[in-house]
């Protein structure tokens, strides 16, 4: 019989007005991967920060048992020197900062008086090879991807002598390719005995990676699963997290009138804001219909982002070719967000924490954000009238939440997302550029996300949706765009889209180049 390496008896964690866990039980086996899985909010991230120290002793409880051995961890420092080391879901880079550096702050070589840069790049490039990077570690970390940064920081934790590691989402920002990458490491250090969990709401890379999953709603432990074959059915996982069984993943589109084309790009093209010389988006046409959702799809670089920017106001890119017409007529937007708004155009941010949402205001602040006119006089905000936009949306999203007055840093990544909705709906655009709207957030949320665009959809508005998960491209769109490497290299209509065709399409503009 394994040894149980890690026991977590009976957890319960309070915050101000909520039980963020409640008599939550997890044992974990020595050198296996144990997933753990549940809907935003159901305790997850509480239960991991607990276990690391980031929840001090005394602030919770129930008990640690880690190698037989009750522990009462009052930092984080106190659990890694136990050997156990969490990889949080933002990465904890200094871009600035070099990736040897960065491996070791906090954690220094060399004497109290003086750091060895010597000792430091040396031992940084022997764990950077461990993970399979061959970039020296006094490369800056801003000049490598953000697939390369995740390595970084299992690097960084390999430096750190981890036993138990624990990875947040890690690969909730990479692309396919990446991600299985990412999850062919992690077997890889599995094989060397390292017992490792793993938080993702990706339920294929539960089933490839897992030996056990243990899923947790409301604060409280539904099951654990034994998954040794690898063949575990998602349904069971989904109902366990949700409470419900979800037949569908993507609702059926009810009501929807297709009509004109409502905005039209042609012959876009864009310029690196640093780099001038090179194009981020290259002689770019694409349409969007009224009542339509429109997906695009690429790989991670291929300029999805840089595009649905350059469309919002000129936000991003140096803009040095192309026409853009909303319904038909050619409109020149000022290089001003405020400007793509008044033409009616909005953009969901992928980053919502970081550019989308104030996270150290209200969800009322945040929910009128966009369109602060229309509960202002003469330039003095209508508290009452905010409140009562913020509520309306609140009951038309479902978000979960005890008040509008609830600071959005303290929702879970689904909620966070519908507040960054109802903020751009609250604006009333005719388009709406959804860039990741689905991402770190889980299966029940993501099925009301996508409810919410239907519904959008069903309204008249036009709805483009780039996403790098390419079962929800195909579930949610009527029309397909594929991008690599800059440019539009296809485009299907979902009723021919497949997967095969899907990435056949951008491997033969590859062959092309």
């Amino acid at each position: 019989m394994a040894k149980i390496i890690l026991e977590m008896k009976n957890i319960t964690k309070t915050f101000p007005g909520v039980k963020a866990l409640d008599n939550v039980n997890l044992k974990v086996e020595e050198g296996e991967i144990h997933a753990l899985v549940g809907e935003n909010g159901a305790g997850k991230s509480t239960l991991m920060n607990v276990l690391s120290g980031i929840y001090p002793y005394g602030t919770y409880e129930g008990d640690i048992i880690y190698n037989g051995e009750v522990c009462k961890f009052n930092t984080i420092k106190d659990s890694e020197g136990k050997g156990i080391v969490i990889i949080h879901q933002e990465l904890a880079l200094v871009p600035e900062m070099s990736i040897g550096e960065n491996m070791y702050l906090g954690n220094e070589r060399g004497k109290k008086s003086a750091i060895n840069w010597n000792q430091t790049y040396a031992e940084a490039d022997k764990y950077l090879k461990m993970v399979g990077l061959t970039e020296s570690s006094k490369v800056l970390v801003k000049e490598i991807g953000t697939g390369k940064q995740q390595l970084v920081e299992i690097a960084k934790a390999l430096a750190k002598n981890a036993k138990l590691l624990i990875l947040d989402e890690p690969t909730s920002s990479l692309n396919e390719e990446d991600s299985r990458a990412l999850l062919d490491l992690m077997l890889g250090f599995k094989k060397q005995g390292m017992t490792m969990i793993i938080i993702t709401h990706k339920l294929n890379e539960v089933s490839y990676v897992a030996d056990k999953i243990t899923v947790v709603r409301d604060g409280s432990t539904i099951e654990t699963i034994d998954n040794a074959n690898h063949d575990i059915d998602e349904d069971r996982i989904i109902k366990g997290m949700v409470g419900r069984e979800i037949t569908n993943r993507f609702p059926p589109r009810q009501g929807v009138k297709i009509g004109d084309v409502n905005m039209e790009v042609s012959n876009w093209t864009v310029h690196h804001p640093l780099y001038p010389e090179r194009i981020v988006v290259n002689d770019v046409s694409m349409y969007v219909r009224k009542g339509e959702v429109v997906g695009i799809y690429g790989l991670m670089g291929a300029g999805r982002t840089e595009l649905a920017m350059s469309i919002f106001g000129q936000s991003y890119g140096i803009l040095t070719g192309g026409t853009l017409k909303l319904n038909g007529q050619e409109v020149k937007l000022k290089k001003s967000p405020t400007d793509a708004i008044k033409h009616k155009i909005a953009y969901v941010t992928e980053d919502r924490k970081g550019n989308g949402l104030i996270l150290s205001q209200s969800i009322k602040v945040n929910t009128s954000l966009a369109n602060l006119d229309s509960i202002s006089n003469n330039t003095v905000i209508d508290k009452d009238k905010e409140y009562q936009v913020a509520e309306e949306y609140r009951q038309k999203l479902k978000t979960k939440t005890p008040s509008v007055e609830q600071l959005v840093g303290n929702l879970s990544g689904g909620n966070q997302q519908k507040v960054l909705l109802a903020k751009w709906m609250f604006a009333e655009p005719d388009v709406l550029i959804l860039d990741e709207p689905t991402r770190g957030i889980d299966v029940g949320a993501k099925y009301e996300i996508y409810c919410i665009i239907n519904d959008l959809a069903a309204a008249g508005k036009s709805v483009i949706m780039i996403s790098s998960e390419l079962p929800e491209v195909i579930g949610m769109s009527d029309r397909i765009y594929i991008m690599n490497a800059s440019r539009i290299v296809g485009e299907m209509p979902a009723s021919e889209a497949t997967q095969e065709n899907i990435m056949a399409a951008i491997l033969q503009s590859g062959r092309g180049d």
